[in-house]
């Protein structure tokens, strides 16, 4: 997030899924640079959940729409899922960026937040960061820093919201009292949706071109 993250994504593949060993992914992820390279990846980043053990969520930025289709399908992504022992078909998400709203006025760095992450469907989506716009005061109040929120390729309701919070005690209060407008926390979990994702992150790779 904004904390670790210097360019904005604007195409992003999100896998969310189970492994034996989180502590796994990285490596294998950073031995694996040449090859994000050859499908146009340009960062990667890697979290762990710090509520689900196992459970990972791992962001590609990617430069532009074409090669997401081939990525999908390489051996890339399900090389690096069979090395680090997936067992279920994983939740991913391809999509584009709709907007990015910072809430967090501080000028002083600060040490990498809480991510949340949902992937859930809306009713309409320029609705959505509407909302968002006028509520960016409570969010900060809430202890948000950052939201962000993409737009799914081949469902124009699907979207993968992310969110960096200050700390564990904000996040857990975010969940639990979530603002008005941020009804797509109930809708994650939803059908074939995984639930909410609460973690750290754990790894940040830049790929140049």
């Amino acid at each position: 997030m904004s904390s670790a993250n210097p360019q904005t994504h604007s195409m992003v593949i999100a896998s969310d899924y189970r492994v034996p060993n989180p502590d796994r992914v990285w490596p294998l992820i950073q031995r694996r640079k040449s090859a994000l390279a050859g499908i146009g990846a340009h960062h990667v980043l890697v979290y762990t959940s710090t509520h689900d053990h196992g459970r990972v969520l791992v962001t590609i930025g990617v430069r532009s729409r074409e090669p997401i289709v081939e990525l999908l399908r390489s051996r890339v992504f399900f090389d690096w899922f069979d090395a680090v022992g997936v067992e279920d078909i994983p939740a991913v998400f391809a999509g584009e960026i709709v907007e990015r709203f910072n809430s967090n006025t501080s000028s002083q760095p600060t040490a990498p937040g809480v991510v949340i992450a949902a992937i859930a469907s809306v009713d309409n989506v320029s609705i959505l960061t509407a909302e968002i716009r006028g509520a960016l005061s409570r969010f900060q109040t809430a202890g948000v820093r950052e939201t962000r929120v993409f737009k799914a390729f081949d469902d124009g309701h699907e979207v993968l919201i992310l969110q960096e919070i200050d700390d564990e005690n904000a996040a857990r209060r975010w969940i639990e009292h979530p603002d008005v407008v941020a009804r797509w926390m109930t809708g994650a979990g939803v059908g074939a949706y995984p639930p909410l994702f609460v973690g750290k992150l754990v790894g940040m790779m830049r790929i140049d071109g």
